[in-house]
C-alpha cells in the first residue's frame, strides 16, 4: 500500500480509481485499511478543491438539489412538511439546528453551509 498525498487532478482520479477498485474489500483487511485512508485523503482533498463559499445557507441547499435531481418536496425528511419546506426555502423561516443537522448527515452538506445567520422575510 503506497498512499501518497493528493496534489493533481491526475492523483484524485488515480485515488477514486483505486477507492472503486477496494469497494468490496474484506473487513478486518489490509485493503480495507487502505480504502479507508484514501477515503480519508480524498475528503480533505475534495474539501479544499471543492470548497462552498461563504454562499446562503438556502443556496447551498438549491445547489446540492440541483446536483441531485431533487425538489422541495425531497426535502421533507430534512426540513419537515411540505408547508415548512416551502417556508425554509423562500427564506420565511429559518433553519433549526435540528434541520441542520439531518441536512448533514442526509445529503452531506457540511454544517459550517449551514449555520451561517441570514435575514428571513
Amino acid at each position: 500500500m503506497e498512499i501518497k498525498p493528493i496534489k493533481t487532478e491526475r492523483d484524485y482520479r488515480r485515488a477514486l480509481s483505486r477507492i472503486e477498485d477496494l469497494m468490496d474489500a474484506t473487513t478486518g483487511s489490509a485493503e480495507e485499511d487502505e480504502l479507508d485512508v484514501l477515503a480519508t485523503i480524498v475528503e480533505a482533498y475534495e474539501g479544499k478543491r471543492f470548497a462552498i463559499p461563504d454562499a446562503h445557507p438556502l443556496e447551498v441547499i438549491r445547489f446540492v438539489m440541483e446536483q441531485n435531481d431533487m425538489r422541495d418536496k425531497d426535502l421533507m425528511p430534512f426540513i419537515g412538511s411540505s408547508g415548512r419546506v416551502s417556508e425554509v426555502m423562500s427564506g420565511r423561516r429559518p433553519l433549526t439546528i435540528n434541520m441542520i443537522r439531518k441536512l448533514q448527515r442526509g445529503l452531506k452538506i457540511p454544517a459550517d453551509a449551514l449555520i451561517r445567520e441570514y435575514d428571513v422575510a
